[in-house]
């Protein structure tokens, strides 16, 4: 029932946001290249889009209330249902026969069943995951608690944009905190329709699948981050451009270009990383369209779901990327020092992404580049965004914004990789057709690697191996996952106990602490103490203010800002809880599973 419960939850929100999506998206005329299912994909994008502006409008207001929510929710499932009969009708009228399913296609199906396993059950972990213990869902809850925006100073980033988060405050407003698991679920599951239906279109259903069996396999289902939300919509702005590139005249398509716009403005006031698209979209545009009316359309359409926060920030800090525009605006909630340790901090994850993605590069020796411009589009994408990464950050997960596109670039990459393998054995061995094969080893790995005697036989040995070893992972990882279901409050209380460091500490301080509590390098386990809990090694809060000073100083400091706890894993006890005069300002409340909480016996002078 708790699975049960949580699917119907997202099925209901689903259908509101197809239902407002594509009430908005049949009054912009249909694509030049129709897809029902990848229309689909697009409203309930767009649905989810209008349901954060409208989410985003009511807390600036005031208004973000369980009622406002429950009502927008409400007539989002009214206008799918006034609109699901003719849409149905469309897709049986419009259904065209399918090719036949090769073996090829086959095996890349059950792999791609195989992926899907453990993400769906990913969701239904409690929250246990750094960022979204640390200020994703403690910023939710904020806005659920209290209806509003606001700016919350014991946050480490208390002046990001927010636009992706208010789905999970309104999650948190009907349901539990496993539920925003789903709103970031829900990303991943549209843009692989997405990656689907746009294989099928520009390449073939083999890469298609396996395109969208690699971005299943890369991304994060278990938590409430933000990042395969960005995704969605930087996904969705290049599919709305490529609409837009396809109308004839060029010009006919300007509500495709506000369409893109607007995505791209949901992802931007989303995370900052997704404004490292605008230079490589603004190029693409202007290489077609360069009257000010449309892009005063696309400018207004993008300003839409982020100015608020990019104009609070320029009024209230002078600095609208609050805090990474420092060194150009001017230092407020952070000081020099702090933007150096976050850039270390950043580089010192520094990775390379996931190797499903690395043959992205061989792509362009495929004949389907040569052939289709929508994948030399994508493709130009994805190179785009790796150079801007490499320059940059090279932390994987600020990558993700590009998984999709390089999922299904990486998919046609591996085909040709495969299909050059198989010539080269062929050729080696005096198979037959191993001229006809090199001559486009790129075009379909699966006819390279065609059955040929026992080559043939070979090969299908390696197939079922390699089909049995992803079928034994996808198991393994499905039952790890399922073992981390926590439906009860005894079961939920174990897995928090286990997986979150100084969980029970912190839950001891947010049932009985009186006054502010500070935190000592719990950072990632902010969301179960106090609400809110003060400490961070940046910002107004930072460690280095407190902890330098001499026991009472420090005691003396904190209490004078009303604090009256701290707390911290025990690992910091040997130098904290070791040195001269502590036990004269702090008592030890409590120690539990790695963590302890002290009261502080000094008082403000």
């Amino acid at each position: 029932m708790f699975a049960a419960a949580h699917y119907a939850a997202l099925a209901v929100f689903v259908l509101a946001c197809w239902g407002l999506g594509r009430a908005l998206l049949v009054r912009l005329a249909p694509p030049p290249r129709r897809d029902a299912w990848l229309e689909a994909a697009m409203a309930a994008t767009l649905g989810v889009g209008l349901f954060i502006c409208a989410f985003q409008v009511l807390a600036i207001f005031g208004a973000f209330k369980i009622g406002a929510t429950v009502a927008l929710i409400a007539a989002g499932v009214v206008a799918a249902a006034l609109q699901l009969l003719p849409w149905w009708r469309t897709v049986r009228a419009s259904a065209a026969p399918a090719a036949p399913w090769t073996r090829a296609d086959k095996i890349a199906a059950i792999a791609l069943a195989l992926v899907a396993l453990p993400a769906l059950v990913a969701p239904l972990a409690p929250p246990a995951a750094f960022d979204e213990l640390m200020y994703h869902l403690p910023y939710a809850r904020q806005v659920a608690q209290q209806g509003s925006l606001g700016i919350h100073e014991w946050l480490r980033y208390p002046w990001f944009p927010y636009n992706y988060n208010l789905l999970y405050a309104a999650a948190l407003q009907v349901g539990g905190d496993v539920l925003p698991h789903f709103l970031n679920a829900l990303a991943g599951l549209l843009s692989a329709v997405m990656v689907l239906r746009l294989g099928m279109q520009h390449t073939n259903r083999l890469t298609a699948l396996i395109g969208t069996a690699i971005w299943i396999g890369i991304g994060d289902y278990s938590n409430a981050l933000i990042d395969m939300g960005v995704a969605l919509f930087v996904l969705g702005a290049c599919v709305a451009l490529w609409w837009w590139r396809e109308s004839q005249p060029v010009q006919a398509g300007m509500r495709w270009l506000g369409l893109a716009a607007f995505c791209l403005g949901v992802a931007a006031g989303s995370k900052y990383q997704a404004l490292t698209f605008l230079p490589l979209v603004a190029l693409f545009v202007v290489w077609h369209e360069r009257r000010p009316k449309a892009w005063a359309l696309a400018l207004f359409c993008f300003l839409i779901p982020c100015v608020y926060w990019y104009a609070r920030n320029a009024i209230m800090t002078g600095d609208p990327f609050n805090p990474i525009g420092a060194r150009v605006f001017g230092f407020t909630e952070w000081i020099p020092a702090d933007y150096v340790q976050q850039v270390a901090d950043v580089r010192d994850h520094a990775a390379r992404p996931n190797a499903l993605i690395w043959a992205v590069f061989l792509a362009p020796f495929s004949v389907l580049w040569k052939r289709s411009a929508a994948v030399r589009a994508a493709g130009w994408f994805c190179f785009y965004s790796v150079a801007v990464w490499l320059l940059t950050s090279r932390y994987p997960r600020y990558l993700t914004a590009s998984f999709p596109l390089l999922a299904l670039m990486a998919a046609i990459g591996w085909q040709v990789l495969f299909g050059w393998i198989a010539t080269g054995v062929r050729r080696a061995f005096g198979g037959k057709g191993a001229a006809a094969a090199a001559a486009d080893a790129g075009a379909d790995a699966s006819a390279a690697a065609a059955p040929v005697g026992r080559l043939g036989l070979a090969g299908d040995w390696i197939v079922v191996l390699l089909v049995a070893a992803l079928a034994a992972v996808s198991l393994k990882q499905t039952a790890v996952k399922v073992a981390m279901i926590s439906p009860t409050p005894e079961t939920r209380e174990a897995f928090l106990r286990q997986h979150v460091p100084g969980y029970a500490a912190m839950d001891y301080l947010r049932l009985h602490a009186n006054g502010r509590v500070y935190q000592i390098a719990l950072n990632e386990a902010i969301y179960y103490g106090p609400n809110p809990i003060w400490g961070d090694t940046l910002g107004p809060w930072r460690y280095r203010d407190f902890l330098l000073l001499p026991p009472g100083d420090m005691a003396v400091k904190l209490a004078g800002l009303g604090f009256t706890a701290i707390v911290m894993p025990t690992s910091m006890v040997p130098t904290l809880a070791t040195r001269p005069g502590f036990d004269q300002h702090f008592a030890l409340l409590y120690e539990k599973d790695g963590g302890r909480a002290y009261r502080i016996l000094s008082t403000a002078p």
